[in-house]
Parts: structure tokens; C-alpha cells; sequence
């Protein structure tokens, strides 16, 4: 949705109009729930997560000044209520990024997996459930970055998190994705 198109709605939604609501949460479902999905681990909580987001966003639509992406301002809602939840549940946020069996030293040593391991099945597979497996805010940006193709300036804004420290943390999350992937997998696991 072009930029104009977002103006729209949002003016449709303020409006009273229902059925723009309709299209403004199908509009954002997918990104809300990717969010969600990503940062929040228990089944039951996630789809009441969702909801709330879209409350939020509905209750708070009118300070939208169309200084960013209606996107971009959705997910940061859809963020900020996740990490509060999260802290209420007593979740680390930020865990030592270095796996317990491989110092940073040996990384240096590790060889880079080749290119075309992405490509197949059983690689997307190991790689999303290792993702799965990392401290919070890590795996969020991560995946905002390379799934949701969103720069680092997006990122930031959706986070709080100055630019700089979202591709120090970009680094080090794909850092520890590739020591976990090397010290858990043989080459020949992840070509099958």
C-alpha cells in the first residue's frame, strides 16, 4: 500500500468508517502476526497479543502525524506490547549472545557456510527453529531485517534503538546464528 493509499485509510478509519478498520487490519495482520509470533513463544498469548495491538492502534490512530510508514508505526506498537508482556512474564530480553561452547576466539576459525545451503528445505527448517532459539530483541531485529526486508532506520523506530546499535546487533544475532548452526550441525546435516 503506497503511501496516499495509507492516507486514505487512516482518514477513513478516523472517520467512523468499519469496514476501513476491516481493511487497515487486514492490511496489517500479517506483519503484527509475524512480530508476534517472533518474539512471543506461548500459543495461547500470541492471538490476544494481536488483538490488542489492533486496540491500541485503533485507540491511538489519531496522534498519527504520517511522520513514518503506517506500517512502520504498527509495528512498533505490535513491538513495544510484546516486550511489555514479556517483561511481565520475566522473560531475558538480551541473553549472553556467545554460545556456551564456542568462544569468539574460535569463531575466527570457522568456515562460512556456503551460499546454496539456503536454498534447501531442510537448512530453512534448521535455521528458523536456531532463530526460535535466541534471546528475544535479537531474533526480532534479525528477523525484521531480513524477513520483512525493513532497513536499519525502520528497525530503529520500531525498536527505540539508534541505528548503530541495530546493526551491532544485526552483527552479533548473525554471529550466533552461525557459531549454534557450525558447533550443532555437520555440513552434511544441512544438506539434507
Amino acid at each position: 500500500m503506497n503511501d496516499n493509499d495509507s492516507r486514505q485509510l487512516v482518514e477513513k478509519v478516523l472517520a467512523g468508517n468499519s469496514r476501513a478498520f476491516q481493511t487497515f487490519v487486514n492490511e496489517y495482520k500479517n506483519l503484527v502476526a509475524h512480530i508476534v509470533y517472533r518474539m512471543v513463544n506461548i500459543l495461547e498469548d500470541r492471538e490476544d497479543l494481536c488483538q490488542d495491538i489492533f486496540v491500541k492502534a485503533y485507540q491511538n490512530l489519531f496522534q498519527f502525524k504520517f511522520e513514518s510508514k503506517v506500517s512502520t508505526w504498527i509495528a512498533r506498537i505490535a513491538y513495544n506490547t510484546c516486550i511489555n508482556y514479556l517483561e511481565k512474564k520475566k522473560v531475558p530480553l538480551y541473553d549472553d549472545l556467545a554460545p556456551e561452547d564456542t568462544s569468539l576466539d574460535s569463531l575466527a576459525g570457522i568456515n562460512e557456510l556456503q551460499d546454496d545451503l539456503y536454498e534447501a528445505e531442510n537448512i530453512n527448517n534448521i535455521v528458523r527453529k536456531e532463530i526460535a532459539e535466541m534471546p528475544v530483541k535479537f531474533r526480532t531485529i534479525l528477523t525484521l531485517y531480513h524477513l520483512d526486508e525493513m532497513t536499519y532506520a525502520e528497525i530503529g523506530s520500531i525498536t527505540g534503538l539508534p541505528e548503530g546499535t541495530v546493526k551491532n546487533y544485526l552483527f552479533r544475532a548473525r554471529r550466533f546464528l552461525k557459531a549454534k548452526l557450525t558447533a550443532r550441525y555437520q555440513p552434511e546435516e544441512l544438506y539434507q
